[in-house]
């Protein structure tokens, strides 16, 4: 997969996300849930961009761990969400826990291949 599209992928994922919260049960708990939830998968998003500018290898790896656990932290609120069984679209919650995971484990996989370049 490319830079661009995995820029265009978490802009997907975050988009999707906001569109799920936008729906979802809206009470005070849950809105504080769905609040943490778009800031981080919006978070992935603008943050591979700027992974996609990194300065040097070291702050590529710096922004990329970031985007990994934003990623992780994504995933994290929507597992939580599915948990309390919050009234929501609940095929499109485990597309986007699915997305999540598998973005995890890209970005995952991304820096295990970027330190391991370090070492040599």
């Amino acid at each position: 997969m490319t830079k661009e599209e995995l820029k265009i992928r978490t802009k997907s994922f975050a988009i999707r996300t906001f569109k799920f919260l936008m729906a979802i049960e809206k009470n005070k708990a849950v809105d504080v849930v769905s609040y943490q939830l778009f800031k981080s998968s919006s978070s992935v998003a603008a943050n591979y961009r700027a992974v996609c500018r990194g300065k040097s290898d070291s702050d590529f790896l710096n922004k990329l761990k970031v985007v990994d656990e934003e990623a992780d932290e994504s995933l994290f609120w929507l597992e939580f969400i599915k948990e309390l069984e919050i009234d929501c679209d609940k095929i499109e919650l485990e597309k986007l826990i699915k997305e999540a995971d598998e973005l995890v484990a890209i970005f995952s996989a991304a820096i295990r291949t970027i330190k391991n370049k370090f070492r040599n």
